[in-house]
């Protein structure tokens, strides 16, 4: 019986060949979308699963609150007593506890090869802790303070395929190691990513001789990170609960740090992805893109359900003969029901198998497009698992419909050839359609509006010229000492209009810190800014906006303690009239420093270009050094002249590091990477939503066209034009696309509305919008139908006529 079901639905298939095209395409389409968004949504999901203690591992974080807001917030930067602290007693809730340091970019060096790697200083648990693979070395390695594991690729970089144990190597021209390990590259959907070598924390202490000075039993030095695996026999939840107290308990007078209440806890390496946070604050960003762009997949694949279901309805009346034969001859409703399953079932499957192909061609642009590196899992039994039942479920949403309708005519009237579909008959079919270009349109409207709004952030004023601008990473101690003549001899080239040195780069703020106090300061204020220390040319080599005041000039003297500040400090404040004010500051256990404002700059945008400026204090005399290089490039010359020019000068001064550079204005561009890889995909994904659309209302079009045919032919016999015929067949599928957008539009501006409240600098959604895409929507509709309409009204009505 099945094998007869098959045989007559492929025989339907090659009868119908422009609706089986329609439908085949259309559902591949779709198929194919949900296959990539099903793996990224599993690479997402399966982010960090890597490590094999994944469901052990976290992160130490705390949480305060803010006594005078009651904001809450959350920092992983710690303090060294903390560690102590944790080993010692509260070891019984955990197997492992490893100190680390914050990952950043340093100078690797073998021979004469230099090159710059991401790497972190870490406990010697840390590779049992995070289960690397070792390709060599075992994972001991860290145990010898001058030690250091590679990364395959770092280990290639400078060893080709060689067994590369025990070659020495420095880190940043001055640390000398032995290669104890090497371990697999870490995938991108793992935390731990872009860590390229690992060394000991010993290592890190010897180098920094003022953590064993004044950090070992300080806490209010936050600089460092801790990770921890708990035991067995415990659970996250109460291992928080356990050490909750452990820093307010030690905090002894550090009355303002106790006014914060701080509690500390385990963030679980599963919610480091989907449930972390930024700044101290929750980051929804891949929790919400997880579910729009999965949502947005279902409707894709539904919009192709949809034209299988409204073609194969649609053609009822010229199936109805042979369902009436059937039930004459015997046939049950419910193997009339298996047959047009069974038809489902193969149209589904070679929807698959097409789809197959259009993701194996499309998988690399789809990686491109949303930074992943997914490949198709063959060897996975789960993934044709879930083939199998992905099939099944399309082919049951998709067949449920016509199947019923169409096994439930009465054999008698078909056969008497008195049934007669009646006039609301078309009403499922159309209410169908309305829903293809509802989810359409108002996808298409939500795109409009994600690009508008990373525009307005791309619009907003700066504050700076990023024009121009680089910036290089003081990576080494080598740097040390060289400011002046390095200034001096690149200025002599005439490629460079002026140098600078920062703590952070122009699109961070690196550093915050309170402690201040000036004039009419609330005494029960938690002060928090942004502490930038500069050199006195910073505010020439960004070009500053002042609003007020000047700028830091090394004509005097005194600017060493002067202090430039922002329009958001200002206001934070409330100082009517900055310029000149003191201010005082006691950072941590150094003595007591004294500032005067020397000026006020409008806001620069360092961080999200979508959220309000932080309140930042520039300085000279700051609380540390600084770390970057800041080059402005003479606006006369290209950069492809200048960079030349500007490595040979650093070549000269500073031979043991490697010239690397990153461009102002590309690195704030990335700062927008989120929401363009959102507004990417919902434009593919709308594309294609209305791509099937269309296919679906061309095959519509052509049933539509084919079923009147004679009314056609009548109408141009009794004069009608080819014009009027067009519109008539034309305007029922303009209505219902009127009808999708007005359904679409306030459904789009709800969620688009909702979603914008996220961003304090945001665009409006204006009427045009709509207006817009409604023109857009109704011209694609008319070009769809036209060619079946005018191709219709053109036809010889003598042939249509013929038998009658």
């Amino acid at each position: 019986m099945i094998r007869n079901y098959l045989k007559v639905a492929w025989r339907n298939l090659i009868k119908n060949k422009a609706s089986s095209f329609i439908n085949i395409g259309g559902l591949a389409i779709g198929m194919a979308v949900v296959t990539l968004i099903g793996l990224w949504g599993w690479d997402e999901l399966s982010f960090n699963k890597y490590h094999q203690n994944y469901d052990r591992i976290a992160q130490v974080t705390t949480r305060l609150v803010d006594p005078t807001k009651g904001d809450v917030y959350k920092t992983s930067t710690l303090q060294f007593p903390m560690v102590t602290e944790l080993k010692t007693n509260y070891k019984n809730n955990f197997k492992h506890v490893v100190m680390a340091s914050w990952d950043v970019d340093n100078i690797l060096s073998a021979g004469d090869k230099k090159i710059s790697r991401t790497g972190l200083f870490m406990d010697p648990d840390a590779p049992e802790m995070l289960t690397l693979k070792m390709l060599y070395g075992s994972r001991a390695g860290l145990k010898d303070p001058y030690s250091i594991m590679l990364s395959e690729s770092t280990s290639k970089a400078f060893f080709g395929n060689a067994d590369p144990i025990n070659q020495v190597m420095k880190i940043n021209n001055k640390l000398d190691v032995k290669v104890t390990g090497v371990y697999e590259d870490l995938p991108l959907n793992s935390q731990f990513k872009d860590l390229k070598f690992l060394s000991p924390t010993a290592l890190w202490l010897i180098d920094n001789p003022w953590i064993q000075q004044r950090a070992m039993t300080d806490w209010q030095n936050h600089f460092l990170k801790i990770y921890a695996e708990i035991n067995p026999n415990t659970t996250f939840e109460r291992a928080s609960q356990n050490i909750k107290n452990a820093e307010l308990k030690n905090l002894g007078n550090l009355k303002e740090q106790a006014k914060l209440n701080p509690q500390v806890f385990l963030l679980p390496m599963s919610d480091w992805h989907l449930h972390g946070f930024k700044r101290a604050k929750p980051d929804t960003a891949p929790l919400q893109m997880l579910w729009l762009i999965g949502i947005i997949g279902g409707f894709v694949l539904l919009l192709a359900c949809i034209n299988f279901m409204n073609l194969s309805t649609a053609r009822s009346e010229k199936r109805a003969k042979e369902i009436g034969v059937r039930k004459a001859v015997g046939s049950m409703r419910s193997q009339l029901i298996g047959q047009f399953y069974c038809e489902s079932f193969l149209i589904v499957i070679l929807s698959f198998l097409f789809s197959m192909v259009l993701v194996a061609l499309f998988l690399p642009g789809f990686n491109d497009l949303s930074a992943k590196q997914v490949t198709m899992p063959y060897q996975s039994p789960y993934f044709w698992l879930f083939s199998i039942a992905f099939i099944f479920i399309t082919s049951i949403i998709s067949g449920s419909y016509p199947a019923l309708y169409l096994s439930s005519f009465n054999p008698v009237k078909v056969l008497k050839g008195t049934l007669r579909v009646g006039r609301f008959a078309s009403l499922p079919r159309k209410v169908l359609v309305v829903m293809q270009f509802t989810v359409s349109v108002a996808l298409i409207i939500s795109t409009i509006v994600i690009y508008r709004q990373i525009q307005v952030a791309k619009d907003r004023p700066v504050g700076y010229t990023r024009d121009g601008l680089i910036m290089i990473e003081k990576k080494s101690s080598d740097f040390d000492g060289k400011y002046n003549i390095l200034r001096s001899e690149l200025k002599k080239t005439g490629v460079v209009a002026e140098m600078s040195e920062s703590f952070g780069k122009v699109t961070e703020i690196a550093s915050g810190n309170g402690g201040f106090t000036w004039r009419g300061k609330d005494p029960n204020m938690q002060d928090q800014f942004g502490t930038l220390p500069v050199t006195f040319e910073y505010g020439k080599t960004v070009g500053w906006q002042f609003v007020n005041g000047r700028d830091f000039s090394d004509a005097f003297t005194t600017d060493s303690s002067g202090m430039v500040i922002n329009e958001s400090a200002a206001k934070y404040m409330g100082l009517k009239n900055p310029v000149g004010e003191p201010i005082s500051w006691k950072f941590q256990d150094q003595p007591m420093k004294y500032y005067k404002i020397l000026g006020v700059v409008k806001d620069m945008v360092m961080e999200s270009p979508y959220a309000p400026t932080s309140p930042t204090l520039f300085m000279v005399k700051g609380h540390v050094g600084t770390n970057q290089i800041n080059i402005k490039i003479n606006p006369n010359v290209s950069a492809s002249q200048a960079l030349p020019k500007i490595e040979a000068v650093f070549k000269k001064i500073i031979p043991s590091a490697p010239f690397e550079y990153k461009f102002a204005d590309q690195e704030y561009a990335t700062k927008f990477a989120a929401e363009e890889s959102i507004g990417k995909l919902a434009a593919v994904f709308g594309i294609l939503a209305v791509f099937i659309s269309c296919l679906g209302l061309f095959g519509l079009a052509l049933f539509v066209a084919e079923q009147r045919v004679k009314e056609i032919g009548v109408r141009k016999v009794l004069g009608a034009s080819v014009i009027g015929l067009w519109g008539m067949l034309s305007k029922d599928f303009v209505q219902l696309v009127i009808i999708s957008q007005l359904i679409a539009s306030p459904i789009a501006y709800y969620f688009m509305h909702n979603w914008l409240q996220h961003y304090q600098y945001r665009t409006d959604i204006s009427w045009w919008i709509f207006a817009s895409t409604a023109i857009g929507a109704l011209t694609l509709t008319l070009l769809t139908v036209s060619y079946q309409s005018i191709k219709a009204a053109l036809a010889n009505p003598v042939k249509s006529l013929r038998s009658e």
